[in-house]
């Protein structure tokens, strides 16, 4: 169960502000505490200058996990899947939210703000906030991901 004491970072481009702002004021209702990266309008953004904070703060150890969306949920994954440290998964639905903590120990989910029901979104933030890593046989998996040199 996640630690409703802990920072959720949640950071979304023009795509995503209106689910961003859903996922915050439902989270705050619910008891958890969020940092909000932004952005704070409608007005068209570059997703990365909003992924990037969120990103690097999981990366550095500052968030357990986060929360990143854009219109479809691609770019802001991307984006944060550059880091060493972060495991961003695309989730369109509550199945694929938890399969990606239990199988993938994803530390941020990352949700398209054009393409998801926002009711759908919520409870797949709450299933991914809420999902343990399995381990076992998905550690050697996980470990193969990060690129540590040149092949």
């Amino acid at each position: 169960m996640f630690d409703k004491s802990l920072v959720i970072p949640i950071g979304s481009d023009h795509g995503g502000y209106e689910l961003k702002n859903y996922l915050c004021e439902k989270l705050i209702e619910d008891g958890y505490k969020i940092k909000d990266f932004g952005t704070y309008s409608a007005a068209s953004v570059d997703y990365p200058d909003y992924i990037h904070p969120v990103a690097r703060a999981i990366n550095d150890g500052v968030y357990a996990y986060g929360i990143i969306m854009c219109g479809s949920g691609q770019g802001a994954s991307m984006t944060a899947n550059k880091y060493l440290n972060v495991r961003a998964g695309l989730c369109w639905d509550v199945a694929q939210a938890k399969l990606t903590r239990l199988h993938n120990n994803a530390n941020i989910i990352s949700l398209p703000g054009r393409f998801i029901n926002f009711n759908i979104a919520m409870e797949a933030v709450k299933v991914f906030l809420n999902t343990d890593f399995e381990g076992g046989r998905h550690i050697p998996r996980i470990e193969k991901i990060p690129v540590k040199s040149n092949f």
